[in-house]
């Protein structure tokens, strides 16, 4: 390796972790990054304090967000919203730009249709009415995840806070494993439009995904697909002081 790519290679190692990474289990959480209040009223993290709060992060071209996620959702919102559980629906965008648009998530929440792969599944499954609207009213508030445009030199520290959440071993790789694995984050990023805050900021692997936050305002849970834990977890976190 070159003294050029060992410059460009340069790593945070575990003592910087928390450096990097914005949202961390057990510490306290940072606010979402919401860029338009599309259903309810606008609220965050530090508004919520007294309540536990989940936020369901989903995209509109997401089948699975829809078949099962968002579903489950709103069944725990209905099961313990009088017990001090608020829900929080986050629409974001981490590919297919072109139908994840905030456009799309407002008619969603207008009219319930959807569209592209989720118009598709929900279709073939008989889960739509009129060939193309919900069977189910999503009932909490919904907001959009920050976009920006990709553009310019990719960061150092952003390609380490990418890193870190989904490879904690990182630093035990071997130096060639650690410049394979660098270079293939930069190519992912490189092909990336834009940069969903939220879901960057909580180091998210896709959609359907969770965050829980207890009543102190806590990062307790960052989950990716099945939410077959959360109600255990909600009941253990109502019975915490």
């Amino acid at each position: 390796m070159s003294d050029l790519d060992r410059e460009e290679d340069r790593v945070f190692h575990g003592n910087d972790l928390e450096s990097v990474v914005n949202a961390v289990i057990g510490k306290q959480a940072p606010n979402l990054e919401i860029s338009e209040w599309i259903q309810g009223a606008p609220t965050n993290f530090d508004q919520e304090k007294g309540h536990i709060v989940v936020v369901e992060v989903f995209q509109v071209n997401c089948p699975g967000c829809f078949l099962f996620a968002l579903p489950e959702a709103i069944k725990i919102s209905n099961t313990y919203k009088d017990a001090g559980v608020h829900v929080i629906g986050l629409a974001t965008a981490f590919e297919d730009f072109d139908v994840n648009t905030v456009e799309n998530v407002k008619m969603l929440a207008e009219t319930g249709q959807v569209i592209g792969e989720t118009k598709n599944a929900l279709s073939r499954s008989g889960q739509l009415h009129e060939g193309t609207r919900l069977s189910y009213k999503i009932p909490f508030p919904l907001g959009m995840d920050k976009l920006t445009k990709v553009t310019g030199e990719i960061r150092q520290e952003t390609i380490m806070q990418f890193i870190y959440p989904r490879i904690p071993e990182f630093d035990s790789q071997s130096e060639e494993d650690k410049h394979n694995i660098i270079q293939r984050v930069k190519q992912y990023m490189r092909l990336k439009e834009y940069s969903a805050k939220t879901f960057d900021l909580f180091a998210l692997e896709g959609t359907p995904s969770t965050i829980v936050v207890d009543r102190k305002g806590v990062l307790r849970d960052v989950s990716f697909g099945t939410l077959a834990h959360l109600d255990a977890m909600i009941q253990k976190l109502l019975n915490e002081d």
